[in-house]
C-alpha cells in the first residue's frame, strides 16, 4: 500500500466529501436500513449547501483520508457550539470517522483517529466524545480499544426509524 495522506478538507473538497461520504455510510449501513431511510439522510446530510456551511463553520474541521490521489476515508470534528449534542467547552466531538470498506483493517481509522487526538491537543480539549450506533459492533470495538467508556445514550434519526447510540468518551490527561 502506497503511503497515506491526511489533509484538511476546504471548500474545494465538497464533491469529494460528498463521494466518500455517501459511499462509506452507504458501505455501514444499507444493509440494516430501509432504501427510503438511506436515500433520505445521504441527501440531506451530504447536500452541497450543508457541507458548504458545516466546511465554513470555525468550529468545525474535515481531514481526507488519500492514497495515490484516491479519497478512502474521512474524519469529522466539531467543537463548541458546532457540536451535535450541548457538551463542553472544552470537549471535542468525534462526529464521524469512516474509512472505505476495501481499506478496513489496514489502520486507515486508527490514523484518522490520531489526526483528531492531535486536534484535541491543539485545542486543549479535555476530553473527546462521541456517539456510536450500539449495533455498530466494529466501531463500538474500535473505540472501546481507544480507550472510551459509555457515559450515556441517545436516539440518533435514521428517516423514520429511531436508533440507539451509546455516547463514548475519553478523558485527556
Amino acid at each position: 500500500m502506497n503511503t497515506l495522506k491526511i489533509t484538511k478538507a476546504t471548500l474545494s473538497d465538497i464533491a469529494k466529501l460528498q463521494d466518500i461520504g455517501r459511499k462509506t455510510f452507504s458501505e455501514t449501513f444499507a444493509e440494516v436500513n430501509s432504501e427510503e431511510n438511506m436515500a433520505k439522510y445521504l441527501e440531506e446530510s451530504f447536500a452541497t449547501e450543508k457541507l458548504t456551511s458545516e466546511l465554513k463553520n470555525k468550529s468545525s474541521y474535515f481531514y481526507l483520508a488519500e492514497i495515490d490521489e484516491k479519497v478512502i476515508g474521512y474524519l469529522k470534528l466539531n467543537t463548541g457550539e458546532a457540536q451535535t449534542e450541548n457538551q463542553d467547552k472544552n470537549a471535542l466531538e468525534i462526529e464521524r470517522i469512516y474509512v472505505a470498506k476495501e481499506f478496513h483493517g489496514k489502520n486507515i481509522g486508527q490514523e484518522l483517529y490520531a489526526e483528531a487526538l492531535k486536534t484535541a491537543k491543539e485545542l486543549n480539549a479535555s476530553y473527546i466524545w462521541l456517539g456510536v450506533w450500539e449495533k455498530n459492533f466494529r466501531a463500538v470495538s474500535f473505540y472501546t480499544k481507544n480507550g472510551f467508556v459509555q457515559f450515556d445514550t441517545h436516539i440518533f434519526r435514521l428517516g423514520d426509524d429511531e436508533q440507539t447510540d451509546f455516547m463514548m468518551k475519553k478523558v485527556l490527561s
